[in-house]
């Protein structure tokens, strides 16, 4: 039997990259996924692909940033598909870049709504059902920004920073209700967010390297890996195997069962 037979998926950001791989992963194992993004285009291209291959998808417009949106899409996808099971938090945004004093704060402070108020009210709107049904999973992709001090590039690691705090609060807020809490690095991939990184002006002013390293990145023909590693890892930690590490933050080159050894010891 497929691992996520008979449940519900809510997967952001899903049109394309990281959220698309996560998506079709869940869809392969037995998941009826919620595909939520602005992008109707490309939400509509990634359920088509998932039904093609004999998966359950349904494509949802939400602008995962405000309340309204997010009861109106959840409500829809309730209605559809029955109570969500999985909730993968993956919209997220690069900038802006530059020194903390020349960015444009309204844009800085936007960032901080997708990357900290997104997963905030969604959590909000999913988890007291989870809770009420005492189960329920929830994956937050983050990335290593979260664990660095990267000048030039405060929006994204204070936003990832804040992700991982926000999912640790929740785990133990939800230990003994059956519901667990996991955030996640992705790895490193070519995404669109990659390429308007490094298309722009102020990445290649502030970030060169990092721009550099991005455009080696998308001549590498082995680049598009951490695509399924980033979407193995997600479907390894809604299986519920590894609950017992709710609250923890994962890098793919991280062991899982030696982590859970390791917590059961």
């Amino acid at each position: 039997m497929a691992i996520l037979a008979g449940q519900v998926a809510l997967v952001t950001g899903a049109g394309r990259g990281f959220g698309r791989a996560i998506a079709e992963k869940l869809a392969s194992e037995g998941a009826s996924v919620a595909l939520v993004s602005r992008s109707t285009g490309q939400l509509q291209e990634v359920a088509e692909a998932i039904g093609a291959a004999g998966g359950s998808a349904f494509p949802v417009v939400c602008d995962v940033t405000d309340p309204a949106s997010i009861a109106g899409a959840v409500d829809q996808v309730e209605k559809l598909l029955g109570p969500v099971d999985l909730l993968v938090s993956n919209a997220g945004v690069p900038g802006p870049f530059g020194p903390l004093w020349e960015v444009d704060p309204a844009e800085w402070w936007r960032a901080q709504e997708v990357h900290i108020r997104a997963p905030f009210l969604l959590m909000h709107r999913l988890l007291p059902g989870m809770v009420a049904r005492r189960r329920g999973r929830v994956i937050c992709v983050s990335a290593k920004a979260a664990r660095i001090v990267a000048p030039y590039l405060s929006a994204y690691c204070t936003g990832k920073i804040a992700q991982n705090r926000l999912v640790a609060e929740a785990a133990a807020e939800l230990e003994g209700s059956g519901v667990a809490a996991f955030v996640i690095d992705p790895g490193f991939v070519p995404t669109q967010l990659a390429r308007d990184t490094m298309r722009d002006p102020a990445a290649q002013k502030y970030l060169g390297g990092m721009v550099e390293r991005l455009k080696e990145r998308c001549d590498d023909p082995a680049a598009s890996g951490d695509l399924d590693r980033c979407a193995q890892r997600c479907l390894d930690l809604a299986s519920g195997r590894y609950d017992d590490l709710s609250g923890g933050y994962f890098e793919l080159p991280d062991d899982l069962d030696q982590l859970l050894e390791d917590c059961r010891a």
